[in-house]
């Protein structure tokens, strides 16, 4: 009995899957498109910037109305096509909906840069499925530049497809270091002290999405932050393993809601990074 319904079962097992993946298929081209016009409304609020309302959430930690807006507008968008999906932005919060995956949204990352007039800003939204980032995006509108990956379907910049650096030293590209007052000074001034040390040079361009996405690309051969919330950096961090680039495990012990360390590198320079985190004061 058992070898006559198991062909049946691995069907319907199979059909399951390949409703899942058509679902998640459906979100990544749907969300490419909000991306977009979510990337415009930003930029519309960019360009008027000394009329915005701004706040300040911490020391150095700044929102205006623009992110509110940007934010509101995404999630609105998401909740009308996806009801069921949960939602977890850095202005509103978590909504979860505990039926289907999580939407994890960022509407303006560099707000600082992009308060300031500098271009290095984007709107970044990952979506989440039981612990696995399914879907990375990550548009920066000031340059057009739009990063998106499909779990296990390649990563692509403007529709072309993307790769990790081949560097396999620190010496051999540029090395992205994120930073806050917030965060651990010790560690950071540990980082700056190892690739110095190494003969490396770094850049900290005030949006850790674009530099995570810039390893992706093949344009950085690393990225490190002491700290960062799961809307910072998870569509990011897809991108980099699906262009063969490596990454720790940010989303352990909670880092969806708690926020995690980030180090992320190309294929040949995975080695040297940890000896960074290492030397920075983690545990590998």
């Amino acid at each position: 009995m058992q070898k006559k319904f198991l062909p049946l079962k691995i069907k319907v097992f199979e059909l399951i899957f390949c409703m899942t993946s058509e679902k998640i298929t459906n979100r990544f081209q749907t969300a490419q498109v909000l991306i977009r016009e979510a990337g415009i409304l930003a930029h519309e609020w960019f360009r008027n910037r000394s009329a915005l309302i701004v706040e300040k959430k911490g020391e150095h930690d700044w929102v205006s109305e623009a992110d509110h807006a940007v934010e509101k507008f995404i999630k609105k968008k998401l909740g009308l096509m996806f009801p069921k999906d949960g939602f977890f932005g850095e202005e509103s919060g978590f909504l979860d909906q505990k039926n289907s995956g999580i939407w994890v949204v960022d509407p303006i990352d560099g707000t600082t840069c992009f308060l300031k007039g500098l271009y290095s800003w984007c709107v970044s939204i990952a979506f989440v499925v039981n612990n696995k980032i399914e879907i990375g995006l990550i548009y920066a509108p000031c340059s057009d530049e739009l990063f998106a990956v499909q779990r296990g379907n390649g990563a692509t910049l403007n529709g072309k497809p993307i790769k990790s650096s081949n560097a396999k030293s620190l010496s051999e590209g540029i090395v992205a270091i994120g930073y806050s007052p917030k965060q651990s000074i010790v560690a950071t001034k540990k980082a700056f002290e190892f690739l110095l040390n190494e003969g490396a040079v770094f850049h900290e361009i005030g949006s850790a999405a674009l530099m995570i996405a810039y390893v992706a690309a093949g344009r950085y051969i690393g990225f490190y932050e002491f700290h960062l919330n799961s809307w910072d950096c998870l569509a990011g961090i897809a991108l980099v393993k699906e262009t063969g680039g490596w990454a720790n495990d940010f989303l352990s012990n909670n880092g969806l809601h708690k926020g995690n360390s980030v180090l992320v590198s190309a294929p040949g320079t995975k080695k040297a990074m940890l000896r960074l985190f290492s030397y920075a004061g983690h545990k590998i």
